[in-house]
């Protein structure tokens, strides 16, 4: 239950608030998770104001605020193909016009299709707490599981020099992914493979100077993926078809 909304016109004001230790306090992008109705009392501080929603190319990298859209992430001419289709099958059209960035990595589960892209391609974020601190997400990802007071994401950064392909296999077209795998490979031979779809959050399988192995890597991150929409057997055959599709699509 939300029981106090606050605006704040700068990110210090922000921080104030959500730093309180008592009454838990957190930030509000587009609210499309938090408007389902909280198990706890929670005041909410709405990000709207602090212009942190732009998306900048700077040379090789693409910096999106924490508050940009997914949409907004999506029509961005630098957006890489992959990504995008990865961001269209995050949400539906309405949601994405109003669902943030950092509000899909917070609330994330294995299934998101923008946390495994990300992950792939080594997102950084910048936090503040208050100090400003760059992590990588497969940082942040398990530090969800702790307590987030006090921390306020601003923006995300992704290196555009990187190819990346993404696929994924699911129920129906317009579904949450049973099994999604993004690869990004560096000018340098550098090669990561996300893999998502299953558990609380996407996995890293392979981190490496090439692509050797990629197939067994995106097998073992599997191996125990069993639940009610695919057993890991499935999981791991697939994930397998899909990276070595992937591969071909980043070309020689």
């Amino acid at each position: 239950m939300i029981t106090a909304y606050h605006r704040p016109r700068s990110i210090q004001e922000a921080l104030k608030l959500i730093g309180r230790p008592v009454p838990r306090t957190v930030p509000l992008g587009g609210g499309t998770v938090i408007s389902h109705g909280q198990p706890e009392a929670v005041e909410v501080v709405d990000l709207q104001a602090l212009e942190l929603n732009q998306i900048i190319r700077r040379g090789n990298t693409l910096e999106a605020g924490a508050t940009a859209t997914l949409e907004e992430l999506r029509g961005h001419g630098d957006c890489p193909a992959a990504l995008k289709t990865a961001l269209r099958l995050e949400a539906p059209l309405n949601l994405r016009n109003m669902a943030t960035l950092a509000g899909c990595i917070v609330t994330c589960d294995g299934r998101s299709t923008v946390a495994t892209t990300l992950l792939a391609l080594d997102a950084r974020l910048t936090v503040m707490r208050p100090k400003v601190e760059t992590m990588s997400l497969g940082e942040f990802l398990p530090m969800r599981a702790r307590d987030l007071n006090g921390l306020l994401i601003t923006a995300f950064e992704m290196f555009l020099g990187a190819k990346l392909a993404f696929d994924y296999a699911a129920r129906t077209p317009a579904d949450k992914p049973i099994v999604a795998v993004a690869l990004a490979r560096w000018p340098s031979g550098r090669t990561r493979l996300a893999v998502g779809g299953y558990g609380s959050a996407p996995t890293l399988a392979m981190d490496g100077t090439e692509a050797e192995g990629l197939e067994v890597a995106a097998r073992n991150a599997f191996q125990d993926a069993s639940d009610s929409w695919g057993s890991a057997d499935y999981r791991m055959d697939v994930a397998a078809t899909l990276s070595r599709r992937c591969l071909s699509r980043l070309g020689p």
